[in-house]
This record gives C-alpha cells, structure tokens and sequence, in this order.
C-alpha cells in the first residue's frame, strides 16, 4: 500500500524552523523587538482596535473628515497620516490593542521603521522559503508577532506627566 506524503502543518518543526531563521534574518528588524525597544520605552498612549478579521484588508483612506484607517469594512478615524501608517501595520497583524507614542514629532519616523521591518519581513519570506509553504510561514510569523506584541502590553489608556513645579522665593 502506498501512503501518502507527510505534509507540513503550520506547527510542525519543520516550519517553526523556517519562521525563527526568518525571525533571525531580521535581527533589529523584527516588528516586536522594535515595539519593546523603541516604542514601549517611551511615553505611550493605549489604542484598542478590538477584534480584528485576520488577513483583513488594509487601507488608508483620505476623506473631508480627515484620515482613516480601514481594516475590513470597519474604519478608524485618525489625527493625521503618520498615525494611520503606524496603525495599519499592527492592522495588518490583527493586533487588538497596540501602544502609540505620545510624541506626534516622533510618530512619521517610526512609522517609516515599522513600514520597512513590515516589508523585509515579507521580502526575506518570498527569497527563502519555498512558494508552497510562504503562506505557512507568513502566518507563523505574523502570530508570533501578535503574541510577542500582546505579551509586551499596549501601555497605559491615558500617558503619564511627571510635572515637577519649582516655587521660586520672591523675597
């Protein structure tokens, strides 16, 4: 009798293997080793998208209200384009709750980190793995950062002031 080949499940050590060597081909480029170091480091505000349809598409969409960030047909009203960028990142891995940096001054650039490390990501898939196993693995690597992502925390609803006031003597 002849069996049937094995075929690779998303769990199986095989694929596990391929996704941590993709994760290491990354090294300062992996999204939630960013979001711990970068992002969770500084003054932060929570944002919570709720539940998220995974493989939701994702757009941007500029309207006369302003900005919105579209995942799926639900839609995210946003300050300004650097905030819907930032977003649509975590958007695109259904992540529910997320932490934004307080300082609007810093949002575009770290924005544009989150973009690249998205889409090295995605590259070094295409350029490593075989094209019968890229969703396997993409999906893999997108739960791992989920996870690592719920586990780093989204920070605190509303950022803390530290005000130090000095009276000064008038006399």
């Amino acid at each position: 009798m002849n069996q049937a080949p094995m075929i690779a499940t998303p769990r199986s050590p095989a694929t596990e293997a391929q996704a941590d060597q993709i994760k290491s081909l990354l090294e300062g480029y992996w999204l939630a080793e960013i979001y711990r170091e970068r992002i969770l480091k500084s003054r932060t505000r929570s944002y919570h998208f709720g539940e998220l349809p995974r493989r939701a598409r994702v757009e941007i969409q500029h309207t006369l209200l302003g900005v919105e960030l579209k995942v799926g047909r639900r839609r995210f009203l946003c300050p300004d384009l650097a905030t819907a960028r930032y977003l649509s990142v975590f958007a695109r891995a259904s992540c529910p709750d997320v932490a934004i940096p307080y300082d609007i001054t810093q949002l575009s650039r770290i924005a544009d980190e989150l973009e690249s490390a998205w889409h090295r990501m995605l590259l070094l898939i295409d350029d490593n793995v075989l094209e019968s196993q890229r969703i396997r693995i993409r999906g893999l690597l997108i739960a791992k950062l989920r996870t690592e992502v719920a586990e780093a925390g989204a920070g605190t609803a509303i950022p803390e002031f530290t005000q130090s006031t000095r009276q000064r003597d008038s006399g």
